[in-house]
């Protein structure tokens, strides 16, 4: 009887519902933990840990005194750390302690991070004026702040130093902000018209008409963009004076002092000293920064905007130019074309490049489009520009274009499943009011299975934007702090080269000199790319739901 009812409960179906459920179950709690771990390790990067000093006793060296924050610790075995050279007793237990510091000052000792033996840390402690010196380049400084000078001249010494540091550093700031902006900006708008200058007169040479006119008019061009630039180099000579006036006497924890411009630091904090409020504070300005700011310290410092800012645009070009393309394809496969052998040919050969390598599009893009069309538009139109290529070279257009020609199959399948699901007798009632086939699909077929199109580009977007491979090939390139959109004509600058998120993880997390300061940020970048993806997919399907809504009643 039991047998009989246990064949009849899967004859049912149910155990393959459960089957799924379960399998669905476990693919979402998967996704979530890794969610999570990401989320973990890349976020709380941010955080301001507390800075470490202890004594560090070697077995038959003498005593130096060592600061850092602790990254990690394990246990490793006894005979590990005696075979690497250390001085480890063999009478002990088995295993011991290691711990990761960093201990920033890269000038003095060589490297940001050290690995010390936990059993060999004597008297720890966490002094609260411990000084953490957050700088723009060779990391973080980590010592004690002993006055501050202008031009030389101290100015402040003992307790009045702190607050007169973080005046000055203030001040910094804002001269920081005003240099770039003089220089990206200004000077960069100077440079941009004296490059048109430059190639106008080249254009007028290659033309032949170069006469003393043409010379006269760019000679009065060319002295207007000089005297802007003087002027511009005089106030830049001026910030940059007084950017570098101010200076920072520190001693570090074993005794050795140090001078540090303050032209070259972000920020100085004891984080000893902080309480909860001031290190929510200082984390959520850290992330602020992340996703605001630019790379520096070979992208293992400072933020990813431009990386985040060429992924959002190259997808939205991508997807500007894959849509129509791939509507127009399922529209002609399924409307107008005779559905014989050759289109079902045609089909199979759009189904299976779906599966071909995203390397191989890569191959293809700098092939064709990079050399082929690229350097066929230089010669046609930029002849000016030569030998330096204009478009000849990898840029945003062949960016988008190879990852427009990448996904251009989803987009096509998803078109054609949604033109298939219109009923036919909507078609024929069109037709029966005296509408033509065009204005059928116009204004009745299309709409209905744009809900399908915004499918296919929901899933072009979400491969897309996670793209790597071709990508390295025809555009995206380890640092463009320059972005691709600016107030420079043609404003859009299809030809620059832009940075990307999915190119930003694998340059940091396996081409970085500095491996340990580069793995928290493997996961932030990592975490951002996956809400930026989540975020551009919510735009569509909001879009997709709309339309959705606004069709349902013909549908039925």
């Amino acid at each position: 009887m039991k047998q009989q009812n246990l064949k009849t409960w899967f004859k049912s179906g149910s155990p393959w519902v459960w089957f799924t459920g379960g399998g669905v179950s476990i693919a979402v709690i998967m996704t979530i933990g890794l969610l999570a771990l990401i989320a973990v390790r890349g976020l709380g990067h941010f955080w301001p840990a507390d800075v470490l000093e202890a004594d560090y006793r070697i077995p038959g060296q003498e005593v130096r005194v060592l600061a850092g924050e602790l990254v990690e610790a394990e246990e490793v075995p006894r005979a590990r750390l005696a075979a690497s050279g250390l001085p480890v007793d063999a009478a002990g237990g088995e295993f011991m302690t290691r711990e990761l510091l960093k201990v920033g000052n890269r000038e003095l000792y060589g490297a940001d991070f050290s690995w010390v033996v936990g059993e060999w840390l004597e008297s720890p402690r966490t002094p609260a004026d411990l000084v953490a010196i957050e700088r723009r380049e060779w990391g973080n400084f980590y010592g004690y702040l002993l006055g501050v000078k202008e031009n030389g001249r101290l100015v402040a010494e003992g307790e009045a130093a702190w607050a007169e540091l973080q005046q000055r550093i203030e001040r910094v700031a804002e001269l920081h902000g005003q240099l770039a902006h003089l220089e990206k900006k200004d000077i960069g708008r100077i440079n941009h018209g004296l490059e048109r200058l430059r190639l106008k007169t080249r254009a007028l040479e290659l033309d032949g008409a170069l006469d003393a006119a043409a010379q006269a008019d760019l000679a009065a061009e060319r002295a207007q963009w000089d005297a802007q630039y003087r002027e511009l180099e005089g106030r830049l000579v001026a910030l940059q004076q007084e950017f570098n006036r101010d200076s920072m006497l520190v001693r570090t924890t074993d005794g050795r002092e140090q001078e540090i411009s303050l032209g070259k630091v972000v920020r100085a904090y004891q984080p000893n000293a902080m309480g909860t409020f001031d290190k929510l504070g200082f984390y959520f300005a850290k992330l602020w920064e992340f996703v605001s700011d630019e790379p520096r310290e070979a992208n293992t410092e400072g933020g990813i905007f431009p990386a985040i800012f060429g992924t959002v645009l190259m997808t939205l070009i991508m997807a500007a130019i894959v849509t129509p393309f791939g509507v127009i394809a399922a529209v002609y496969l399924r409307e107008y074309a005779r559905q014989g052998p050759l289109t079902r040919v045609i089909r199979i050969a759009v189904n299976n490049l779906a599966g071909v390598p995203a390397i191989v599009y890569g191959v293809f893009g700098l092939g064709f489009f990079v050399y082929v069309l690229g350097g066929s538009i230089d010669r046609l139109f930029f002849p000016e520009a030569a030998p330096a290529p204009t478009f000849g070279t990898p840029g945003l257009m062949w960016a988008s274009l190879t990852l427009a020609i990448l996904t251009l199959p989803v987009v096509i399948v998803a078109t054609e499943e949604g033109l298939a699901r219109i009923p036919r007798a909507l078609r024929e009632g069109s037709l029966a009011l005296g509408a033509t086939k065009a204005e059928t699909l116009w204004k009745v077929v299309i709409p209905m299975a744009s809900p399908a199109m915004m499918t296919g580009l929901i899933l072009a977007v979400a491969r897309a934007a996670g793209e790597v491979a071709p990508l390295m090939l025809v555009g995206v390139v380890k640092l463009a702090p320059s972005l691709p959109l600016d107030g420079n004509y043609p404003y859009l600058h299809l030809d620059q080269k832009i940075m990307h998120l999915g190119f930003h993880i694998y340059d940091v997390g396996f081409q970085s000199p500095n491996v340990e300061a580069a793995r928290p940020l493997v996961y932030a970048t990592a975490l951002l790319l996956v809400l930026v993806i989540a975020l551009l997919n919510m735009s569509a399907v909001y879009i997709r739901n709309r339309l959705r809504e606004k069709y349902k009643a013909l549908e039925h």
